[in-house]
């Protein structure tokens, strides 16, 4: 059972997502994302253990950033973590139209097509940009979408952040025992589902070489596209100089053929995926929102 400290921080957690979500909500863009680039620092500086988590990581995609390029980049990272949330705060009440032209994109067409083989996509994402905004621009564009995502402390906020997402035309699924088998009824009805997958939470996924070192990823991507035929594509969705500014990058589908053996065809194409998210990841590593363990020579890792 919580402590009362614990409730009171919990309350105020809830709370200042709440208040967040409504001044995001009736600030401009310009006004709130300027505000963003002053606080973000601050931020920064009181968060050292996840500054220092993200330097690491940042060092991972490109051992050559040091000093004052390595500061930067992990601000950079901060920056886009908090631009992040202003504009999911912001997004449930933009106008569809506001959303479609404010995103561009590379090979979205890979997804229409995969659609038309009728086994479902699975689109595989990296914690970076602006991901919620592809959302609801996919919602806006008439897909159906499932996505998976990590249960949140305390309960209320999880449940604010489900309608959230609701709110964006998307199916929200907890991850935990009833993912599996809404993932497999969302492909079967030749949907698209999402899941962020350079960060095993669960500490069950697959092993493979990512950014030159080994660690887990999850392994439901593999696992699903082998046992419906859905075909696995990586994609990202990056935040642009403009206000409200999104570019998307698709991937085309990895091209896997079976060998017979589930176990290692799951860490095949698990490791071709990981190259896909790597190659995404390289493209604008700033606005990498990977603030926590993630190789087991991290501090902290596996706890």
């Amino acid at each position: 059972m919580a402590s009362p400290f614990e409730e009171l921080v919990d309350a105020f957690t809830v709370g200042g997502y709440r208040l967040g979500s409504v001044i995001a909500r009736l600030t401009p863009a310009p006004i709130s994302q300027g505000a963003v680039s002053l606080l973000a620092p601050g931020v920064a500086l009181s968060l050292r253990k996840r500054r220092f988590m993200i330097e690491r990581h940042l060092q991972r995609v490109d051992p050559s950033l040091t000093g004052f390029a390595l500061r930067r980049a992990s601000q950079q990272a901060f920056d886009s973590y908090m631009r992040y949330y202003t504009e999911s705060f912001r997004l449930p009440t933009l106008p569809a139209k506001h959303v479609l032209r404010s995103l561009s994109n590379d090979g979205f067409h890979y997804i229409q097509s995969a659609l038309e083989l009728g086994k479902g996509a699975i689109v595989a994402l990296p914690h970076l940009g602006g991901w919620e905004w592809a959302g609801r621009w996919m919602a806006e564009m008439g897909h159906r979408m499932t996505v998976i995502v990590e249960p949140l402390e305390p309960p209320e906020l999880f449940d604010w952040f489900t309608k959230l997402r609701s709110d964006l035309g998307m199916n929200v699924v907890p991850l935990g025992p009833g993912a599996a088998p809404a993932v497999l009824a969302a492909l079967r009805r030749n949907e698209v589902v999402c899941l962020l997958s350079d960060r095993d939470i669960q500490g069950n996924g697959v092993e493979v070489d990512f950014f030159g070192e080994r660690t887990t990823v999850p392994a439901g991507p593999a696992f699903f596209s082998l046992r419906v035929g859905a075909p696995i594509i990586p994609a990202a969705a990056y935040f642009t100089r403009r206000v409200d500014g999104h570019h998307a990058v698709v991937r085309p589908p990895i091209v896997f053929e079976r060998t017979g053996s589930l176990r290692a065809d799951m860490q095949r194409l698990s490791q071709l995926m990981v190259a896909e998210l790597e190659t995404l990841i390289r493209r604008a590593p700033e606005q990498w929102h990977l603030f926590s363990p993630n190789w087991p020579s991290d501090p902290g890792y596996g706890k």
